[in-house]
């Protein structure tokens, strides 16, 4: 007796990876996340690779997990992925203190995000489609 397989999160044609603890702040990921939504993976990995925002190493790192979940687990046309999904939000916030004039502390804050990429896999005509909007 094993407890029940649970659902998966996405559709069939879908993979996801998802990364807890980020240092950094949410609004700076959301940032490097906004250049890849709705790109083809190719295409989005090459913009992270280039970008000059330091959470583009993160960002690159998910989006490439995704893509080999893809492929490994769920069956999926590597070339046909497109960023379906990328979400950021808020993870836990390290609070730390340093000394400041007249034997008073300040405040110092720590932000950690976390970060869900889904990828999915189009249909022929659908990635012929895709790819005339974006030239």
């Amino acid at each position: 007796m094993s407890k029940p397989k649970s659902p998966r999160k996405v559709g069939d044609r879908e993979a996801l990876a998802v990364a807890t603890a980020i240092r950094g702040s949410a609004y700076q990921l959301n940032l490097v996340a906004g250049l890849i939504r709705g790109r083809k993976v190719g295409e989005a990995l090459n913009l992270l690779t280039f970008a000059k925002k330091a959470m583009a190493i993160d960002v690159r790192k998910v989006l490439a997990s995704a893509v080999a979940n893809a492929e490994n687990n769920h069956n999926l046309d590597v070339d046909a992925l497109v960023v379906q999904e990328a979400s950021v939000g808020k993870a836990i916030m390290m609070k730390r203190f340093t000394p400041r004039a007249r034997g008073r502390a300040a405040r110092i804050e720590k932000p950690f995000s976390r970060l869900r990429v889904v990828v999915r896999e189009l249909g022929d005509d659908a990635a012929e489609a895709t790819g005339k909007d974006r030239a």
